[in-house]
């Protein structure tokens, strides 16, 4: 028998006690809705409220007094200082979703559940509205609601130390303790888990990108183009769309690997199982070095001799759903994408019998 995508539902073993609070940064009219839900949050449900130390910092948030006890309640953090991973019951999420991305790159463990709420731009990963906040936010403390596990990518970036590279104290840029450090001497490594993409490019050369893609140590091709685009379910209706890839339900375990331009008219982009570990370095006669990010995120230069190393990670992402993940999926493509929108056909008028 085949679980049904549907039926996976969120739980609590105990009542949640604690909220991740976050909200997109420079976006004067979510200040209300950040401050309606915080004292939603505080006075009617009790919670403890987590909310980044930037985020108090706005000067409308300072300057506003009305608001100025419940923001003593609060507990701050700071991005790549504080770790918090084991003190956060659920998330919520306001913004469009770079904000979803952004909670996602805060916990490089295992994620808490994430409620997020659609007050950006886009929209697709986002699908509850700020309107009926109340009842929604209370259904999930309550625990009445369907999930969807969205998988990530685990990341692991190996580089050759050169004059420039520095490691400081054995911790990497994103904060992240890199374990394997002083087993492979001569070598930088960092690790990253990835919603959306690993986008590997050509930067600002005017040459073709020519790096080598190995699965399961294999090599399988060499991409001659811009560069190409690693990518999870969820992220297959972002870049890897716009790049011509076919789009996957999130609840399908796989991974995604197109092409960005490739010079070549039979590279189409392909679908392998969700277990297989990808690895890309540049091609031994490369003219330049590439580029890569993650997640739109952590941009840096890979050279001769350095690895990009890609599987699915074991901590997904639980994205709490508003109605079930099959409902809200198709709904995003058609508000979002506008799937298939296409003026209807007219049918036949029907002849008068003489």
């Amino acid at each position: 028998h085949i679980q049904d995508p549907a039926s996976q539902r969120l739980t609590w073993n105990k009542p949640p006690k604690s909220v991740l609070v976050i909200k997109k940064i420079r976006d004067a009219s979510l200040l209300q809705p950040f401050k309606e839900l915080c004292v939603y949050l505080t006075e009617e449900n009790n919670m403890i409220v987590y909310v980044e130390k930037k985020v108090l910092e706005d000067p409308a948030i300072v300057n506003d007094e009305n608001f100025g006890p419940v923001k003593k309640k609060f507990c701050t953090f700071r991005e790549d200082y504080d770790d918090i991973s084991n003190q956060i019951d659920f998330i919520i999420c306001l913004g469009g979703d770079g904000t979803l991305l952004y909670a996602s790159s805060l916990f490089q463990g295992s994620v808490p559940p994430v409620m997020a709420f659609h007050l950006g731009s886009l929209g697709f990963l986002t699908p509850f509205n700020f309107e009926n906040f109340q009842s929604q936010v209370t259904q999930v403390i309550e625990g009445n609601a369907a999930l969807v596990l969205r998988s990530r990518l685990k990341v692991k970036v190996v580089k050759e130390h050169r004059d420039k590279a520095t490691v400081q104290n054995g911790i990497e840029e994103n904060g992240v303790v890199s374990a394997n450090l002083e087993k492979e001497v001569g070598k930088q490594i960092m690790q990253y888990q990835v919603l959306n993409e690993v986008v590997v490019d050509r930067g600002p050369s005017s040459y073709l990108s020519n790096v080598d893609v190995f699965l399961d140590g294999h090599l399988i091709t060499t991409v001659q183009g811009d560069g190409v685009i690693v990518s999870t379910p969820t992220g297959s209706t972002a870049y890897a769309a716009a790049a011509g890839a076919s789009m996957i339900h999130p609840n399908v375990p796989a991974i995604m690997i197109t092409p960005i331009c490739p010079h070549s008219l039979s590279f189409r982009p392909i679908v392998v199982p969700a277990g297989v570990e990808l690895k890309i370095m540049l091609s031994p006669d490369a003219r330049n070095t590439a580029w890569v990010s993650f997640d739109g995120r952590k941009r840096q230069e890979i050279c001769h001799g350095d690895s990009i190393s890609i599987t699915t990670s074991c901590y997904p992402l639980p994205s709490i759903c508003f109605r079930d993940p099959v409902s809200d999926w198709f709904e995003s493509l058609a508000e979002c994408l506008h799937w298939n929108v296409r003026k209807k056909q007219n049918n036949f008028a029907v002849e008068e019998e003489e």
